[in-house]
């Protein structure tokens, strides 16, 4: 083949050029990451670079070319046919706004598992109570929920104007590590193929049916409301959550309907759970604060209709935050359409 060699540099130059800058951020940043478009440009560009070191293997005369395209292709031949996962930069916000509410939807299905035991376990307890006001002595686990509910809705309005008084960051602190450790908890408890999860879920679920019910019987609606919900619109997900990732736990240990090895399936799950529980001290932390700030304070000191709206946009705010996971499918879908399009190159001959 006989090609006008100054000219086939000079049109070919900028191929190599926006192949090499490519090849040069790839390298420099582990976590650089490129579109299907971007992909298949890519591709493009190591197919042109590679048949144009073909064109000049037989011009003696130039040997730096021919080495600068042999580099150049061997690099992206590298890049494109790498069988191992790159390390990826750490986000803090990128993790938090995203990767976190994607692993909750995408592992959706454990989490409806986990408030279906926790709704059981509230309309066992409200039943309970309901039946036999006497039970309440032995489903409460705290010894402030075991009295007369009137008297305890007097107790606290009577102190609210000075309560946790300089005790504020201590009793906060108390909260989220008593909190945290329960959702821990939640998630160790896995390791019994799910069945202590189940159990401190439906529990859970039996103290809160209980509670509520124990307000609304005594006349306590409006206490019970402008109480809970400021915290509790954000803690009782999080033991949602923790829940969840116990179950995800479980379900790799038992291994239904999946052929891989337990190593393999504890390896796949185990980044999930640890953003799921993660995720969880994040919401554990801002709950403490606000049952330390907030909820304790109460009429007359700070109106009930004003911590209701304040536990109910909290509420959505969260359910907005995690149905963010609905990104994820577009993202997954064309992630798996570039990871098809490079095995596909794997097979295609040059043009």
């Amino acid at each position: 083949m006989i090609i006008d060699l100054q000219r086939f540099v000079a049109v070919e130059r900028s191929f190599w050029s926006e192949l090499e800058s490519l090849l040069d951020r790839m390298e420099a940043d582990p976590g650089f990451s490129m579109n299907l478009e971007r992909v298949r440009r890519f591709h493009y560009l190591y197919q042109r670079a590679s048949a144009d070191l073909g064109k000049i293997m037989t011009f003696a005369a130039k040997p730096e070319i021919r080495r600068y395209l042999e580099s150049l292709v061997a690099r992206a031949y590298g890049e494109i046919h790498e069988g191992r996962e790159k390390p990826h930069r750490f986000a803090p916000w990128l993790w938090f706004s995203q990767t976190s509410p994607q692993t909750f939807g995408r592992r959706a299905k454990a989490f409806a598992l986990s408030l279906a035991i926790t709704l059981g376990g509230c309309a066992f307890g409200s039943l309970a109570l309901m039946r036999d006001p006497e039970a309440k002595q032995v489903i409460m686990p705290f010894l402030h929920l075991k009295g007369d509910s009137v008297e305890r809705v007097a107790q606290e309005e009577r102190a609210s104007a000075d309560r946790l008084t300089g005790q504020k960051g201590t009793f906060s602190a108390t909260l989220m590590t008593h909190n945290t450790k329960v959702s821990i908890f939640a998630l160790g408890l896995g390791m019994t193929w799910g069945i202590g999860t189940i159990i401190l879920l439906f529990y859970n679920g039996v103290i809160l049916g209980a509670v509520a019910v124990d307000y609304m019987m005594a006349g306590q609606t409006r206490f019970l409301m402008g109480w809970l919900p400021p915290h509790g619109s954000i803690e009782i997900p999080a033991i949602l959550i923790a829940g969840q990732a116990g179950l995800l736990l479980a379900g790799a240990l038992i291994g239904w309907g999946d052929r891989a090895s337990l190593r393999m399936r504890l390896r796949a799950v185990t980044p999930d759970l640890v953003t799921l529980i993660f995720g969880v001290g994040i919401l554990l932390v801002w709950a403490g604060l606000v049952e330390s700030f907030l909820s304790q304070y109460h009429e007359p000191v700070l109106p009930y209709s004003i911590k209701i709206a304040f536990g109910l946009v909290e509420l959505i705010l969260l359910a907005l935050f995690l149905a963010q996971s609905g990104a994820e499918h577009e993202h997954a879908t064309k992630a798996s359409e570039a990871r098809m399009e490079n095995r596909r190159w794997t097979w295609e001959p040059f043009a």
